[in-house]
């Protein structure tokens, strides 16, 4: 497993990491989240060995990053943000040099090779100069690198930013099937990364982390937990609407056209079942129903923000 304890990285007078602990476990896809300065690559870059904390440790399958740099770094792939290659080799020479550095030679080498391109898809591109490549291919021969020495720990900062939807699918299925044996850790900004990969998110705050949990008990915390959106179209939004105000487990409607966003009174409520009853009761002719799991976007928010005025 990796054990993070008390980990802490000043530069100069700003605390760029404050006393992070947290463990995780093989087969988790970890999400490590935060606002942009919040600490999440300084904490990859001390995870991974290229920085040294200011106090606290970092285990990574018993052997520490900082006594024992190069038994823990065997254990670690990283795929830096950018994704940064040799840009003037192609596929094929690139990883023939990553794996060489990594201790690979003769046909174990080119097994080796032969596996990243298989698992990764690189077989159209492999004689391409990496300059000329898409981001979604020269993501690929990052995680290619990274995985090259097949690690136990892949660490991956902001793997899918700047690709476009088919890319980021692409690239996030490739992470669920590595992560059957490994742990993964996704240092990201992109909220949708959670839900779309991770089984635990921890997010921190200036340094500091501020929530640890599953992507949906984060979803619960959500004030649209189980809220419903009823599409009113033809019908008279106006009575839907006035009658909808005054159920009993409804906290507020929020109307956009003729839309109806109804918030629960409580996560714990059934209030889709209740908003069923009385469509039918009432027999309006609605267009559709919607119930949302929650919106991590205004959790994160409220978590960092009440991070910051702590």
């Amino acid at each position: 497993m990796i054990e993070v304890t008390q980990l802490r990285k000043h530069f100069g007078d700003l605390v760029a990491v404050d006393g992070l602990s947290f463990t995780v476990e093989p087969g988790e896809i970890l999400g490590f989240l935060g606002p942009n300065g919040a600490g999440k690559s300084t904490t990859m870059k001390i995870i991974t060995g290229f920085l040294s904390p200011s106090s606290g440790s970092v285990s990574i399958w018993g052997s520490d990053i900082v006594s024992d740099t190069l038994e823990a770094q065997r254990q670690v792939g990283y795929l830096p943000e950018g994704a940064p290659c040799y840009e003037e080799m192609t596929p094929r020479a690139f990883l023939r040099f990553i794996a060489a550095v990594r201790g690979f030679e003769g046909s174990e080498r080119e097994n080796r090779i032969n596996d990243v391109i298989g698992t990764l898809s690189l077989q159209t591109v492999l004689d391409q100069r990496i300059e000329t490549l898409s981001k979604g291919f020269k993501r690929r021969v990052g995680l290619a690198q990274a995985i090259i020495h097949d690690p136990m720990v892949l660490i991956l900062d902001e793997p899918t930013d700047g690709l476009d939807p088919n890319q980021k699918h692409q690239v996030r299925e490739m992470i669920h099937g590595l992560s059957k044996d490994k742990i993964v850790i996704i240092s990201t900004h992109i909220l949708e990364e959670v839900t779309a990969v991770c089984t635990r998110a921890v997010i921190i705050s200036r340094g500091k982390i501020v929530a640890d949990c599953s992507p949906e008990e984060l979803e619960a915390r959500s004030r649209y937990h189980m809220a419903v959106t009823v599409s009113a179209g033809s019908a008279d939004v106006e009575e839907i609407e006035n009658y909808m105000q005054a159920l009993e487990n409804v906290a507020e409607v929020e109307r956009k056209g003729t839309d109806l966003l109804l918030i629960p009174t409580s996560s714990g409520t059934h209030l889709l079942s209740n908003v069923v009853e009385v469509i039918r009761e009432k027999n309006w002719q609605i267009e559709g129903l919607l119930q949302e799991k929650g919106r991590l976007d205004e959790v994160f928010r409220s978590i960092t923000e009440e991070a910051d005025h702590v």
